[in-house]
């Protein structure tokens, strides 16, 4: 048993000096297509009330290829551009589901350098990857192997903050899925332990940021008195973005081997639906929740287990998990954030505050399971009253 799954392999690669200066002619003209095609939508929206579609950026961009101030842009590749107009259509149809905000102008310093090759644009040969306009192929770093046939659909090319480069290959692979597992957990999130499980594990929190604070502190001091716009302050800019690289690699790393860990171990995983949106809100914990990432892992979750077969449940956000006993189901009337053990009034039992909400995370999607629906929160006493 096994689904064919659409997986991207990403390597990092050194351009030679000639791919390098291609590749950033290529980035800035897929900067300026996007922010010519988003000007033109947003000018036809406000004007005339019209929605401009794909086609008609299209055929746009075929009409600013003729003029003399943007003739350039027939200099490299046009899949890259092309795909830059695809990706505006998507940005603006989430924008229309109320999916995300409203898309914004690409700048060279803030926006990520990228540009996207579909398999016309790119030869593929014994291992070895050539972009269009290029002649030689890219000097990929193989950190890991490609599945065995695997042929990439389309190839991504980036330049970080950091002034890494890597590529990213898109190919058709089917992953076979996990034997049944007879285990279930359910997961509490926290900022002192990153999770709690419900047979009693804690998780540390790893805090990637707080451990590398003094080296981005004197990194961004060091920023701060360089001259604007010298190449000493370009340099300082990069010694800053190679340790936020840093904290992002080491996060995404031990979040990568925590879901898979999960995955493998259990038949399904049951998780609270959290508004990180919302929680980061709050100045005070906002750093700590953003280094947390319980985002990123819920993604990660949500994908791997679909690919192996596995059930995860996310159950409402205002699912009273850390005010319910577990015991005997007697729901506290609060349960303030300082509180980390409590006892039962109502049967005595003493409880962890992280284990009992895992616990009761648990029994809630294991509800789930067995007769479907969503896990509704209890009524709390004081709104449990008779109506006016």
């Amino acid at each position: 048993m096994g689904k064919t799954v659409r997986r991207a392999y990403r390597y990092r690669f050194y351009p030679s000096a000639g791919q390098e200066t291609e590749l950033l002619r290529t980035f800035g003209c897929v900067r300026k297509v996007w922010n010519l095609a988003l000007d033109a939508r947003t000018t036809a929206w406000y004007q005339r009330q019209e929605r401009v579609s794909y086609v008609q950026s299209s055929a746009l961009l075929t009409e600013w290829k003729k003029t003399d101030d943007l003739a350039y842009l027939n200099e490299v590749s046009s899949v890259p551009l092309q795909q830059a107009l695809r990706h505006l259509q998507g940005a603006f149809a989430a924008f229309w589901d109320r999916r995300a905000g409203y898309p914004r102008f690409k700048s060279r310093r803030k926006s990520r350098q990228s540009a996207e090759y579909t398999r016309s644009a790119f030869r593929w040969r014994e291992g070895q990857l050539t972009l269009a306009k290029m002649s030689e192929p890219l000097d990929i770093r193989w950190s890991r192997a490609l599945p065995d046939g695997a042929e990439p659909s389309t190839v991504t090319v980036s330049r970080d903050s950091a002034g890494r480069w890597h590529v990213c290959l898109l190919v058709e692979e089917r992953v076979g899925q996990h034997p049944a597992a007879e285990f279930v957990v359910g997961i509490d999130a926290g900022l002192t332990s990153l999770l709690t499980f419900s047979s009693g594990e804690k998780i540390a929190n790893p805090q990637h940021e707080r451990r590398d604070r003094e080296r981005l502190a004197r990194a961004q001091r060091e920023l701060a008195r360089k001259q604007k716009g010298s190449n000493n302050r370009g340099k300082a800019r990069r010694k800053v973005a190679r340790v936020h690289a840093r904290i992002a690699d080491r996060r995404k790393d031990f979040l990568h081997k925590l879901s898979t860990r999960l995955v493998r171990e259990n038949q399904a995983v049951v998780i609270e639906d959290l508004s990180v949106r919302n929680m980061v809100r709050n100045h005070a914990l906002a750093r700590a929740i953003s280094d947390a990432a319980w985002g990123d892992l819920r993604g990660m979750l949500e994908y791997k287990c679909d690919w192996y077969g596995r059930d995860l449940v996310v159950i409402d956000r205002w699912y009273p998990s850390s005010k319910t006993c577990a015991g005997c189901g007697h729901l506290a009337a609060s349960m303030p954030l300082a509180i980390r053990e409590w006892v039962c009034v109502n049967c005595g039992t003493r409880h962890d505050r992280d284990i009992n909400a895992a616990t009761n995370i648990k029994a809630a999607g294991l509800a789930v399971l067995a007769c479907g629906g969503s896990v509704r929160p209890k009524r709390e006493a004081s709104r449990a009253g008779s109506s006016r």
